[in-house]
């Protein structure tokens, strides 16, 4: 149950508050969501809440770069290695990459420029929307967080960050991606045989093709959960600051200019 309704009655909202989190139409720069698209098909688009579009796009990612030894072949290459990264590299599945490669940068950065129009807009509409959601699984409400707080808990497990500002969706996608990527490339072994001392060991038994995936995954969970815990704090201020001014707000109350009555 909603304290509001969205009742067609605004041409554009500015939130929205669900059981499954808190979607909101805010200023972005578009050449940061381009580049976490490029740093990742599929993460430009969930910063934006397309959450369909960026699924899609995140499980081409992974598919697809398996499949052509991509994160291998950048391994060869970064250690200078040219001829063993142009063997390992499969160009059939390398050239259905590219294409959808491009579009995840071009559209996530096309979207953002179009929901930053619509963002001016709804804010100049000022329409009221449900600032608290009620269930039988789940509670939701609009609050202040730590944005630290957030980055902290991302950096233990990522998806932890969304949890804490009740990001459901993104955070059960991300945490369970997270377990994909520990289990395929051994991260947790190899970092264990670490501690033990066991370098060698540790080395072998680590797929650095699925590690690869994690130095995105975790900026992408730190980046996401910081900034959308500052974005939902001021989301929560005006929120207040309409409600305060509506009810408890002189209908005399005017703001003068210093030197004029």
């Amino acid at each position: 149950m909603d304290n509001y309704k969205n009742d067609n009655t605004a041409r554009r909202y500015r939130a929205h508050v669900s059981l499954l989190g808190t979607t909101q139409i805010h200023l972005r720069n578009p050449y940061i969501v381009a580049w976490w698209s490029a740093a990742f098909p599929g993460f430009g688009h969930l910063l934006l809440s397309k959450y369909l579009r960026g699924f899609v796009l995140f499980i081409w990612e992974v598919v697809v770069n398996i499949q052509s030894n991509l994160n291998t072949a950048m391994i060869h290459s970064f250690q200078g290695d040219i001829d063993k990264a142009k063997e390992v590299l499969d160009t059939q599945w390398l050239l259905i990459y590219i294409p959808v490669y491009i579009f995840a940068i071009w559209d996530s950065y096309r979207t953002t420029v179009d929901l930053n129009k619509v963002s001016v807009l709804a804010e100049r509409e000022e329409h009221k929307f449900n600032s608290f959601s009620i269930g039988a699984l789940e509670i939701n409400y609009l609050d202040q967080r730590n944005p630290l707080m957030a980055v902290v808990w991302s950096l233990f497990m990522p998806g932890l960050g969304q949890l804490y500002i009740h990001r459901i969706v993104t955070a059960f996608f991300v945490i369970v991606w997270t377990v994909v990527f520990f289990y395929y490339s051994h991260g947790l072994e190899a970092i264990t045989l670490v501690f033990l001392g066991e370098i060698e060991k540790s080395t072998s038994v680590l797929r650095p093709e699925w590690f690869l995936f994690f130095p995105s995954l975790y900026g992408f969970s730190v980046y996401d959960s910081y900034i959308n815990t500052v974005e939902n704090n001021k989301l929560f201020e005006k929120e207040q600051r309409s409600f305060f001014k509506k009810h408890y707000q002189s209908s005399s109350f005017r703001i003068v200019k210093k030197g004029k009555v």
